[in-house]
């Protein structure tokens, strides 16, 4: 894939912020773009300004929710390098995700190189701060004017990224999680398991309810009986038992496959820890959490890398775990994957794709 270059002109050029990043709230002065239509595939790839696409009010994707995503992260190396995290695992997921919402895939090694080539050009972008990462959004959206329900005929792929520091207020501390079990996200059969607009949009107003009741995140139960564990709305959910053994749901259909909860998987293996996918039933769970049993319980994801989750509310009860404080397996998890991907440890996984900057 040839990739045209465009300039940014100088009066409209941005320097990146030193500290203070919050989450995605600054993007960087470029962005890769592509087009596809059905007669000539993927054409006209560029990275060009960050700045406002043009569409008409007709456009599909505004009226059926024809769109996906994916979320990835770049980490400074001590050295100056710049890790990428199992790109691979995301640039598959985002092609599942474009099948299952009838979306044409994309070339997975012209995807992974047009995004570093982008990191390259943009590497003042990549923050060298310990807790900071360069946030990477690669977006599919369907762009046919028309209005009827039938996948569109026109697509833009593009790519914008942003320094981002933790994704949670709280760092790396216990959040509240707040279970739901009057309203729900995905059903099996449905699009739950693609990163797609409409699957968020759908957590929405529940996660406004759970804010209001002090909480910051909302754990989703199965749509059908309204008794099995699924995931929290940013994140896979894991629980470890007896401070050993780590369980976290099966996939279902209705769970996203996150990247992150895969590496818990196989890490934890790896560091001696038994790990399991299973149905989970919230009120065993709440009685274990009760009785000791479960010893903690974290968040997995790309955002938050680990988050450990220091209490549950539901219904009108309030379960605090291990005492509202980090617990020892998700501080180890924690610790080992940031390691790999900031390139402080060796990666024995095969992980980790380093590029240098500016290309050399």
């Amino acid at each position: 894939m040839e990739i045209q270059v465009l300039p940014v002109a100088a009066d409209q050029l941005r320097q990146p912020p030193k500290a203070d990043y919050g989450f995605c709230v600054t993007f960087a002065n470029r962005m890769f773009t592509q087009h596809y239509t059905r007669d000539r595939g993927w054409h006209d790839a560029k990275i060009e300004p960050f700045a406002p696409f043009s569409l008409s009010p007709a456009t599909s994707s505004l009226h059926y929710a024809q769109m996906i995503f994916e979320g990835m992260k770049a980490y400074r190396r001590a050295d100056g390098r710049i890790n990428l995290f199992r790109p691979w695992d995301n640039t598959r997921r985002f092609n599942n995700s474009a099948l299952r919402m009838a979306m044409p895939v994309v070339d997975e090694e012209e995807h992974l190189a047009a995004i570093c080539k982008l990191i390259n050009i943009e590497d003042e972008w990549v923050p060298s701060q310990a807790d900071a990462s360069l946030y990477i959004r690669p977006t599919m959206i369907a762009t046919e004017t028309m209005l009827g329900v039938r996948a569109g005929a026109a697509y833009l792929h593009f790519v914008i990224i942003s320094p981002v520091g933790p994704y949670f207020s709280e760092g790396f501390n216990p959040v509240s999680v707040y279970i739901t079990d009057a309203y729900a996200r995905a059903v099996r059969g449905g699009v739950g398991e693609a990163k797609t607009g409409g699957n968020y949009a759908a957590s929405l107003f529940a996660g406004e309810d759970a804010r209001r009741k002090g909480y910051s995140q909302v754990l989703w139960l199965d749509a059908i009986e309204r008794r099995y564990v699924e995931e929290v709305g940013a994140m896979n959910i894991c629980f470890v038992y007896d401070g050993r053994r780590i369980v976290t749901p099966s996939l279902t259909g209705s769970i996203l496959p996150g990247v992150t909860r895969r590496s818990v998987i196989e890490l934890g293996r790896h560091l001696g820890y038994e790990v399991e996918e299973a149905m989970i039933d919230v009120h065993e769970m709440l009685a274990d959490v009760k009785s000791g049993r479960i010893t903690e319980v974290f968040g997995s994801g790309t955002a938050a890398v680990i988050a450990p989750v220091g209490k549950f509310g539901f219904h009108d009860e309030e379960i605090a775990i291990s005492d509202g404080q980090t617990g020892p397996v998700a501080r180890e998890l924690f610790e080992h994957l940031t390691d790999i991907q900031y390139g402080r440890a060796p990666d024995p996984f095969g992980w980790v794709y380093t590029i240098s900057p500016n290309g050399h």
